[in-house]
């Protein structure tokens, strides 16, 4: 149940992927009211076999686990918890029955089938990149953010209430939309200068979007020439990839990483 390298456990894993995508078509589905109306009682009976298989699911990792607590207040524990708790929540109080909507957020648990053995090493590449390049991306969105903040006050002064920028933060929401590409166009500039002014924001847009790609398409390639080059390696007992090229022990397992440890450009 804990990502197991044996074939009883990828069966599991594979099996507990096809179920959450069929649970989450059933909540989908139940969404649309003329599905809702005709098959409302088969939906109704899905949701809680599901609910309970969760249920069942949760508690047995619990009591498989030495830490219970820990895994109980780990990301993937509180995602295991959100597939079912708002089925019970939604029983017990009525009131609160919007929370059933949380039911989509099964979804997340998708991201423990991703820890598969054949997505491991992709899985920490990416990590790499994003921890990688998330500074650099910062850094770029507060000039972005800074830029917003500057042209949604000067969009408020050039073009004023009559136009529809009847505050900075309108003007702000305004540029927010037009440096992205959205244009919802609900608001629009109406004097020359101010045509001027979204003609340069649109034109920003473009190299906003590629600035963050090229960071992120850097530290990638950087994540993978270091693999190819030997710099992390698989653990011999879990394979478990990207591991430190001098870590002692696996970070996954505890096992101990001697000279047999295969380096991570095989």
């Amino acid at each position: 149940m804990f990502e197991t390298d044996t074939e009883a456990g990828r069966r599991f894993d594979q099996l507990l992927f096809l179920i959450i995508l069929v649970s989450l078509a059933v909540v989908m589905a139940d969404s649309v009211e003329y599905l809702a109306v005709r098959f409302g009682t088969l939906f109704g009976a899905l949701e809680w076999a599901f609910t309970v298989l969760f249920t069942v699911e949760y508690v047995l990792r619990l009591l498989c686990v030495r830490h219970p607590w820990r895994y109980a207040s780990s990301f993937y524990g509180v995602v295991d918890l959100l597939a079912f708790l708002p089925s019970y929540a939604a029983l017990l109080l009525p009131n609160l029955a919007f929370l059933i909507g949380i039911r989509v957020l099964r979804l997340l648990r998708i991201f423990r089938v991703f820890k598969l053995r054949l997505f491991a090493e992709e899985y920490v590449l990416l990590g790499r990149a994003l921890r990688a390049s998330a500074r650099k991306v910062m850094v770029f969105l507060s000039v972005v953010l800074l830029i917003v903040l500057v042209m949604g006050t000067i969009m408020y002064v050039v073009e004023g209430p009559a136009n529809g920028f009847t505050s900075i933060p309108t003007g702000v929401y305004w540029a927010i939309s037009t440096i992205a590409t959205v244009g919802f166009g609900d608001i629009t500039p109406h004097t020359p200068l101010g045509r001027f002014i979204a003609s340069i924001m649109m034109l920003l847009g473009w190299g906003i979007l590629a600035v963050p790609t090229g960071i992120f398409t850097m530290e990638m390639t950087l994540a993978e020439s270091a693999r190819r080059q030997g710099k992390v390696r698989t653990c011999p007992a879990c394979l478990t990839p990207g591991l430190d090229h001098d870590a002692n022990y696996c970070k996954h397992c505890g096992a101990a990483l001697g000279e047999g440890a295969q380096r991570g450009a095989r």
